[in-house]
């Protein structure tokens, strides 16, 4: 019986469709494809297992110890995970790695459920280099970086454009020591997945923030990395009562937000005073001992006002944090560039220009 494919086309994660990734959890763990759900075939150990039986037997032998470990009971609850799927996605889509035995095993056992679906040709592994390929294809593209102190909103900036790439938060990380997100961070290949998607959303010139190579735990794939060195750049400009009003909102009223709705009121506050204050301790070296000391006293002392309502209170710690750490920090990058700006100014000004820029940089 032929069992029915599908091409790796781009087309099936714009259209948002839901895929059934049957690769072992270790396997889905270092990256899979946006809008999977991981119902393996087989989990970690039998994977294992069947892996030393195909290097000391043969294929033939590797798939008759995985038919016996996969069999009976664990056989019909891993079909009826898949099936409970598709009676919620009834056009979800089977991948292995490359399209082959684990995701053809998955289509016959459903077809003799009486479902039939298609497994992606190449599974994911052409799928994966169909995403590469677009980050790569975008790399050679216009595009425009947005610089600026700490606490410019350069983030809201490019979410406010319709062609803005939010390197951040695909990394699920602000790009700074104080930028860890409560959830986990995504492996890079996931980063990777979810900068090729969003990609797929633009066309012509990208707009991205000033990042260093690496945001968090990720790394920007390097072709676009060299794009991002040699763009042109905008800078916002913008006083220190206006950033400290956003670094505030950033670091600790949007931070405390997310805490609290992954945890709860009280473990979410203890982690957010944890991660907090281990970040500032992180900066000892920069910082130097007697700084650190002053700032880590004005920090504990922000949030016992801040637990009796006045989150304002950090301010007293994020002004110093930001002119003695931050800015020289960024002034002293500025100064071993050989960078010039399309245009320097407020934020307002800044969007201006990067919308200009983006009408022309369209196809």
């Amino acid at each position: 019986m032929s069992l029915p494919l599908i091409e790796p086309s781009l087309d099936l994660l714009r259209q948002g469709r839901v895929l059934i990734d049957v690769r072992a959890p270790v396997e889905f763990a270092q990256g899979g494809l946006p809008g999977a759900v991981n119902l393996p075939l087989m989990d970690d150990e039998e994977r294992h297992r069947v892996g030393i039986e195909y290097k000391q037997r043969g294929q033939e032998a590797a798939i008759v110890l995985g038919q016996r470990l996969v069999s009976g009971g664990i056989k019909a609850a891993r079909v009826e995970a898949w099936k409970a799927l598709l009676e919620a996605h009834p056009d979800a889509i089977v991948y292995c790695f490359r399209g082959g035995l684990r995701s053809q095993v998955a289509q016959q056992w459903l077809m003799e459920a009486g479902i039939e679906r298609p497994r992606i040709r190449g599974g994911w592994k052409a799928m994966r280099q169909a995403l590469c390929a677009r980050i790569d294809a975008a790399a050679e593209r216009p595009l425009l970086v947005v610089g600026g102190l700490t606490g410019c909103a350069k983030t809201s900036l490019i979410q406010a454009l319709d062609n803005g790439l939010d390197l951040e938060e695909c990394a699920r990380h602000k790009g700074s020591a104080f930028g860890r997100h409560p959830l986990p961070a995504p492996s890079q290949i996931d980063f990777e997945h979810a900068l090729g998607l969003r990609l797929l959303e633009i066309d012509g010139g990208s707009v991205v923030e000033d990042e260093s190579r690496h945001i968090g735990a990720a790394n920007i794939p390097l072709a676009f990395w060299r794009a991002m060195e040699r763009a042109p750049r905008l800078r916002v400009e913008m006083p220190l009562d206006w950033r400290l009003e956003q670094i505030r909102k950033d670091y600790i009223d949007d931070l405390w937000a997310l805490y609290r709705a992954q945890y709860g009121d009280w473990l979410g506050w203890a982690l957010m005073r944890k991660q907090l204050a281990t970040a500032l301790g992180r900066l000892k070296k920069r910082l130097g001992h007697a700084r650190l000391a002053r700032l880590q006293r004005l920090q504990a002392l922000a949030f016992r006002e801040h637990e009796r309502g006045d989150a304002r209170a950090h301010e007293a710690w994020l002004a110093p944090l930001l002119t003695e750490y931050y800015d020289p920090l960024y002034r002293h990058q500025l100064d071993k560039q050989d960078k010039t700006f399309l245009h320097v100014g407020d934020w307002e000004s800044c969007l201006a220009a990067a919308r200009e820029w983006s009408a022309q940089a369209r196809p």
